[in-house]
């Protein structure tokens, strides 16, 4: 036991340093995100050293069982499918543009509306596809306005990062913890609805309060471009596949229909429509290889390392005597809290995949009660340091890229003002429904 503890610990910090130090390093021509391959090297000593045993993993990579990490996977990339094709479309481009136009030279109703467009498709979308296309859009309209950008990234920033714990398909973690206790995607709307629109409301009027003197200088928006669709008819292909997918996921038990299944089924149906279509118009390729293109394919190695690490802290009963230690309070606060703060420690991904296994232990009321405290935890605990979730490592490098000031320091000074108030609401409301 102690070994794993050992290897896993030290996966974990290296998997932190690196998202801070060295977040991609240079092999000839090509960049590589270190994080994973951090993860991948623990997992290859832990199988190496026999610490994980290969039936384990090969019993785990082939459950029938939703918690599957294969059709986890599954069920986020084709999620991602459907998200990237609408943005490739223009529909995010579009929708902000649009709000920029009907601010009216106000940047305290471009904030509201900019926030509440982002919780808006975060819920049907996914939290990283918003982050990566807005996050572009108002560092180049603020540069060009010359308006301070603080508020606005903030504010969709961690928008992006609450409201994607409305539905279960708003974030990854959302999609480890309810299906590994089996919540089908109605009964987590129905607990997590009212928690995620309370805390959304609390942290609007926190960053409002926050930055009220910055957004109430005048805005022109006169030289603002206007995005227009490209192609109308991909865009109805589009919305068309994410709504028909989504009524199915709501209806997925009672037609007994897997979830990873049903995103499936929708992503390859957009993917066959998409090709049948250019073959015969013979243009607009890029709607097709651009998605593939933009896939977060380095998810696949980390995902399936982690899920090798905690498969051996569970082999080697490490989550069980993290369960003891959780148990012994109120799990909607120890879960809740632990999650959090483990987020910003090992980040929000590999701690999902472990503590989806620390409450078995729990029965009845109180497994669940811990369960949809961690998801809490994992998706506000992302907006407390960049390493709480890959959407903070991706946050940051846009920033860079964009060269917009905005530090670490001051990623944890905004990020701890704002996430301690949303979590306790959110947990409080919890605490209610439940």
């Amino acid at each position: 036991m102690i070994a794993t503890i050992v290897i896993s610990a030290i996966t974990f910090l290296g998997i932190t340093l690196s998202t801070l130090l060295f977040p991609r390093i240079k092999l000839g021509k090509i960049y590589l995100d270190t994080y994973w391959l951090i993860a991948l090297l623990g997992a290859i000593v832990l199988v190496a050293t026999t610490l994980c045993p290969i039936k384990e993993i090969g019993a785990s990579w082939t459950s029938s069982a939703a918690i599957n990490p294969l059709k986890i996977l599954v069920l986020f990339f084709s999620m991602t499918i459907l998200s990237i094709f609408l943005d490739e479309v223009g529909l995010f481009r579009f929708l902000a543009c649009f709000a920029v136009k009907h601010a009216k030279n106000s940047q305290t109703a471009l904030f509201f509306i900019l926030y509440f467009l982002v919780a808006f498709l975060t819920v049907f979308t996914s939290n990283d596809i918003v982050i990566l296309t807005f996050t572009p859009f108002i560092c180049f309209f603020c540069k060009r306005t010359k308006i301070s950008p603080l508020p606005f990234l903030i504010a969709e920033f961690t928008a992006a990062n609450t409201w994607s714990m409305m539905f279960v398909i708003g974030n990854p973690t959302n999609i480890y913890l309810a299906t590994s206790a089996n919540i089908t995607f109605i009964d987590y709307f129905k607990v997590m609805a009212i928690p995620t629109l309370c805390a959304g409301l609390v942290e609007i009027l926190i960053i409002y309060l926050l930055f009220r003197k910055k957004l109430g200088q005048v805005l022109s928006c006169e030289d603002c471009e206007t995005v227009h669709i490209e192609s109308k008819f991909d865009l109805i292909v589009g919305v068309t596949h994410l709504l028909v997918c989504l009524v199915f996921l709501i209806i997925s038990p009672y037609i007994h229909l897997d979830m990873w299944l049903i995103s499936l089924i929708c992503a390859v149906s957009l993917l066959v429509f998409v090709i049948i279509t250019r073959l015969v118009r013979r243009k607009q390729w890029h709607y097709l290889v651009n998605p593939l293109k933009r896939l977060p394919y380095q998810l696949i190695p980390f995902v399936l390392s982690m899920s090798i690490i905690v498969i051996a802290l569970h082999y080697q009963g490490v989550a069980e005597k993290i369960g003891e230690l959780l148990n012994t309070v109120s799990p909607i606060l120890s879960y809740g809290a632990s999650s959090f703060i483990m987020a910003n420690m090992v980040n929000n991904i590999p701690m999902s995949i472990l503590f989806a296994d620390v409450p078995l232990a729990l029965e009845g009321q109180a497994y669940y009660q811990a369960i949809y405290a961690t998801i809490i935890g994992s998706n506000i605990g992302a907006f407390l340091t960049p390493v709480g979730a890959l959407a903070g490592i991706m946050f940051q490098s846009l920033l860079s890229k964009y060269e917009v000031k905005f530090t670490f320091k001051d990623f944890v000074k905004y990020g701890s003002i704002i996430s301690v108030p949303v979590i306790a609401t959110a947990l409080a409301v919890l605490l209610v429904m439940l």
